[in-house]
């Protein structure tokens, strides 16, 4: 709406500091991104250029309003009068933006190790988990991904990466429409995503 547009540009030009564009540094002053444990990727997702609609690959230095305005639509709520197709494709740019904060080398393809990385960072704040249990879990859910993306595999198969037709199928019947989204109620705060 207009007045989430309105308080969006106070929250840009409060993040920017009355500038034209919003730098990595920027994010530093969210409260909120401070202790999250994968706060990078969360920022890094700010400025891919695959976010941003502008290019398959890279990162931008920055980014104006516009720019902002873009990622922030991946957190809209739906709306009440979208028909399949629409909520469809909502639900996989929602999707797209989830898969590119995991695909860190921008190669189309969530690897074990990207898999294992994000899971060390989530865990990390545990002192009673050591690297090799998340590294454990990291293996057992790409194992999982990987019979329900291919199936029974035999012996000689090697599971490459989840790839974004897998990603789909694994979010398949979890409600991401209503649980990836902003809350507009305070300028302290600059998205929850759940």
């Amino acid at each position: 709406t207009s007045e989430q547009i309105e308080h969006l540009h106070r929250r840009f030009k409060q993040l920017s500091r009355d500038q034209l564009t919003i730098r990595k540094e920027n994010f530093d002053s969210i409260p909120d991104l401070e202790f999250n444990p994968i706060r990078g990727k969360i920022v890094h997702a700010f400025f891919d250029k695959r976010n941003l609609r502008q290019e398959s690959d890279g990162l931008a230095d920055e980014i104006n309003f516009e720019d902002f305005l873009t990622i922030m639509s991946y957190f809209r709520p739906i709306e009440m009068n979208m028909d399949e197709e629409q909520l469809d494709r909502f639900r996989k740019e929602k999707l797209k933006f989830f898969f590119h904060m995991y695909d860190s080398d921008h190669d189309g393809k969530i690897t074990l190790q990207e898999y294992r990385n994000v899971v060390e960072e989530l865990l990390s704040g545990n002192p009673h988990l050591e690297k090799e249990s998340a590294r454990s879990i990291a293996d057992g859910a790409m194992m999982e991904a990987a019979s329900i993306c291919v199936g029974q595999m035999g012996p000689d198969q090697v599971y490459e990466g989840i790839t974004f037709e897998d990603f789909l199928k694994m979010w398949q019947g979890i409600d991401i429409e209503t649980k990836m989204h902003v809350r507009f109620l305070n300028m302290d705060t600059i998205a929850h995503c759940y």
